[in-house]
């Protein structure tokens, strides 16, 4: 069931044009553990509707490029930005880099990509944790050494112990849930930066 609670943040992404209200959670992210360069190369996984790249995209000074993949039709409204590239594509069928027409792995990955729920909290989790597992068997075709990665999960014990499996693949590895997240919702970010490779 989708439903939109109008509050705070809902109401100020009306007032800055933003596609939907989760542009703050990202921006709560990068202002607090820096995650996105002025010249990086950014991969948007499960951008639609968009407000992540348009966050990014907006960046005071940004000058780097945005790549977008959704299972969803491409959102038109965003395509008309030189440095924003948008695909209709299941990552699963993403198996070299020319599949979204780049020839370098990206600085940054983002992962706002979450399951349809059913009420079920078990089920949701463990549909969830697929998506974050799906992102992760694909970091090493993406992502640039020393590249950053932010990824959305429900809240669980498997999710952890996944994560805690992954850490050291980077330098560092933090939890964050921010303000902008609505009460009712069991999400947090996994932020993970300086990958090894």
């Amino acid at each position: 069931m989708s439903f939109k609670v109008k509050d705070h943040y809902f109401n100020l992404a009306k007032k800055k044009n933003y596609l939907a209200r989760s542009a703050f959670k990202l921006e709560e992210i990068n202002n607090k553990y820096k995650i996105i360069g002025k010249n990086d190369h950014v991969l948007d996984l499960g951008y639609f509707p968009g407000s992540w790249v348009q966050y990014v995209s907006g960046l005071k000074g940004f000058k780097g490029k945005i790549t977008g993949v959704d299972i969803q039709a491409v959102n038109e409204s965003l395509g008309r930005n030189e440095n924003i590239n948008l695909f209709e594509k299941s990552i699963e069928d993403i198996h070299e880099l020319a599949d979204v027409e780049v020839a370098k792995k990206f600085n940054i990955i983002l992962s706002d990509m979450a399951p349809k729920t059913t009420g079920i909290k078990s089920v949701d989790q463990l549909r969830s944790l697929a998506l974050v597992e799906l992102v992760f068997s694909k970091i090493d075709l993406f992502l640039a050494k020393g590249g950053n990665l932010v990824v959305k999960i429900f809240e669980s014990q498997d999710a952890q112990n996944f994560f805690k499996t992954e850490q050291k693949r980077f330098e560092k590895m933090v939890f964050f849930r921010p303000k902008s997240t609505r009460k009712v919702s069991k999400e947090y970010f996994a932020i993970f930066k300086g990958f090894k490779a």
